[in-house]
């Protein structure tokens, strides 16, 4: 079981046993992203050998370089569970209108080969 709680500059991160959904969502610009990420990581590389299925979910609304790195890198350990035989899925979120969030999107899309679906949301225009 992994759950962090969302702040200012990182990521709420959980992971749903009940629905083998590992959830990745808020901002993720923290100092230090690759010590931020570590604890995922380490959960990654103890539990993910030992599941059959899961399901990654990202909403982030804005992350740095080394989130995007280290999102990557995550990419990556789906890739080899996938590989081994795990059912492995990616549900991508990114804002309609932020050209620049779907490119990224895309961009990890094309690298890898398990099913990757990029899903707009509709942000409602901010009430007066």
């Amino acid at each position: 079981m992994i759950s962090i709680d969302a702040t200012k500059t990182t990521p709420r991160i959980h992971y749903n046993e009940a629905l083998q959904t590992f959830e990745i969502s808020g901002e993720s610009y923290p100092e230090n992203s690759f010590s931020f990420f570590e604890p995922v990581f380490a959960w990654f590389h103890s539990v993910l050998p030992t599941l059959k299925v899961l399901r990654l979910e990202v909403n982030i609304h804005y992350m740095n370089s080394s989130s995007t790195k280290c999102l990557l890198d995550l990419l990556d350990l789906l890739a080899e569970a996938n590989q081994r035989g795990c059912e492995v899925s990616v549900l991508w979120f990114y804002e309609e209108k932020n050209n620049r969030a779907l490119d990224l999107a895309q961009e990890f899309k094309e690298d890898f080969e398990f099913p990757f679906e990029l899903k707009p949301l509709h942000l409602e225009a901010a009430q007066p």
